[in-house]
């Protein structure tokens, strides 16, 4: 039991997964965001030449 263990606190290959799927996480969350401020500008910019338009 006690080679178990040892050999369990050793094994960082879970750890590099944990921390890629952070990764993934937080570049998701950045993008999602700059999507939305960018749709935002899009929205308003062509409203406007809509308007324009009109």
């Amino acid at each position: 039991m006690r080679s178990f263990l040892a050999r369990f606190r050793k094994d960082q290959s879970g750890a590099t997964a944990i921390e890629y799927g952070l990764l993934l996480a937080l570049l998701s969350m950045v993008v999602i965001a700059a999507v939305g401020v960018l749709g935002t500008g899009l929205n308003a910019k062509y409203n406007a030449i809509g308007n324009a338009v009109k």
